[in-house]
């Protein structure tokens, strides 16, 4: 393996570990008993940083188009144990090292699944540390580690490619790729101060406010509650969510130009955010007549608010729940799990197969079918009134395939492990989706799927915050030769 590989993983875990400083101040004023776990989680990230990379500091290797990809599956990988180590260490309640590597994972994909019960009771620092994880997990950590590299003598262009979701990963908002990164942070930071304030304005404490604001814009899930945002039993809040989760499901690079040109007419120019706010008004629809009908709620706005945004809540991957869903009259509840593999648009938090693909997908079966008529007819496949390359096309067709393949692999684990069918179908797709709650067993938390099902659902987890492709490379025989 190339010395490169190891000093930019040191580097990165340096960067790490300076996210256990703001839970240790959180623990040391609070008083709450968790100063230990934090200090020996900073102590062990930040030493192992710095073995790494203090014997390669000198080097100044070219990183390959192919290191990025082993560097960001490392990283995710270490990134998650390591995040752990609070989680193993803290006394009440005591977590097993499966169980602190479920909840770390969950955390860092945006998965939101928890294994935690009685969530209220946590100590603050702890809750704080899980906001904090789903927040830099969200964007990347790898995506701001690319914005600094350029101080450190190490091109990112590699990271970027290998992080970035969606098959579109061209898109530059700046001349040079730390640029970009620096501005996909600014536009990260500005609308979770803007979730922020809107949610303590919505009547929410100043720590629920960040806490929630973490998870919102990250789309994660976690909460400090464990009714989750049916806790503030509040339409303002959900309202709130609802909005701030909506925009968290667009390309972040679109916001950014939607704030240089001043024009709200580019989100309904661009035929992903198009697509993606009309399937969330559809499948809406369906839900609160369904609601309406069957009198679920109370009153016309809760049907409304609540069903509305639990769509968009499942529907963006975040995972918030507004209302027992799974309890939902009819077909609603496995809807919303199928809903859940779309996701929100490329280049955003969300986790699913992103709008684009879908798009693409639907574009390819209707190109398919007018060559059934006219077998000699060129077709090209447009997005924007563009052409979209075949390469592009095929590797879509190829992630669905994987997506697929992936899903059946896991789904018979989770089976094999003694879960019943509906817990394990609703498992796979909350962790492959990184959408968190699901249904029967899974429906509240995860406590209760066995050590080998937590396992299986990590690596689920992992699957679908790296969209498959960049995980998967690294087992193939191509991969490791040079």
């Amino acid at each position: 393996m190339r010395t490169t590989v190891f000093k930019i993983l040191g580097v990165l875990l340096g960067l790490f570990s300076t996210s256990m400083l703001p839970p240790l101040a959180l623990a040391w004023f609070s008083d709450d008993g968790q100063v230990r776990p934090f200090l020996m989680a900073f102590i062990v990230i930040f030493g192992l940083g710095l073995i790494l990379w203090w014997p390669l500091r000198r080097n100044r290797g070219e990183l390959r188009f192919r290191d990025g990809f082993l560097i960001v599956v490392l990283f995710w990988t270490v990134l998650s144990g390591v995040g752990a180590v609070p989680l193993w260490l803290m006394q009440a309640p005591s977590l097993s090292l499966v169980e602190a590597l479920f909840e770390s994972m969950s955390g860092l994909s945006t998965t939101g699944a928890t294994i935690l019960t009685s969530i209220d009771q946590l100590p603050i620092s702890i809750l704080y540390y899980r906001q904090q994880l789903q927040w830099l997990g969200g964007m990347g950590i790898i995506v701001l580690a690319v914005a600094v590299m350029p101080m450190l003598g190490i091109g990112g262009m590699q990271l970027y490619r290998a992080e970035t979701p969606g098959p579109m990963k061209e898109n530059r908002l700046a001349p040079r790729i730390a640029e970009t990164a620096k501005k996909l942070w600014y536009v990260y930071v500005a609308l979770t101060i803007a979730c922020m304030l809107c949610y303590r304005f919505a009547g929410m404490s100043w720590f629920d406010a960040l806490s929630h604001a973490f998870s919102t814009v990250a789309i994660g899930g976690f909460s400090t509650h464990d009714a989750s945002l049916a806790w503030f039993d509040s339409s303002a809040v959900n309202l709130v969510a609802g909005v701030f989760m909506l925009l968290s499901g667009f390309n972040f690079a679109l916001h950014y130009g939607v704030f240089r040109s001043r024009r709200l007419r580019a989100y309904f120019d661009d035929p992903e955010a198009r697509t993606y706010l009309v399937l969330i008004l559809v499948i809406s629809i369906i839900c609160v007549l369904v609601l309406y009908q069957a009198s679920f709620f109370d009153s016309v706005e809760s049907t409304l608010v609540d069903g509305t945004v639990q769509v968009i809540s499942v529907m963006t991957t975040t995972g918030f729940i507004t209302s027992d869903f799974h309890l939902w009259p009819s077909f609603l509840p496995v809807l919303l799990i199928l809903l859940s593999s779309a996701g929100g648009c490329a280049g955003s938090t969300a986790g699913g197969m992103k709008i684009i693909r879908i798009i693409l997908l639907f574009k390819q079966g209707a190109r398919e079918t007018a060559r059934l008529i006219h077998p000699n007819a060129v077709i090209p496949i447009k997005l924007g009134g563009k052409a979209v390359p075949d390469n592009v096309v095929d590797a879509v067709w190829g992630f669905l395939a994987l997506y697929i393949l992936s899903y059946v692999v896991l789904l018979v684990g989770m089976l094999a492990t003694g879960s019943d069918p509906v817990t394990a179908f609703s498992a796979v797709s909350a962790c492959l989706n990184n959408l968190g709650p699901g249904l029967e067993g899974v429906a509240q938390n995860y406590a209760g799927v066995s050590d080998a099902g937590k396992g299986i659902l990590i690596v689920a987890m992992l699957l679908g915050r790296l969209e498959l492709f960049t995980l998967l490379v690294l087992l193939t025989p191509m991969f490791w030769k040079t």
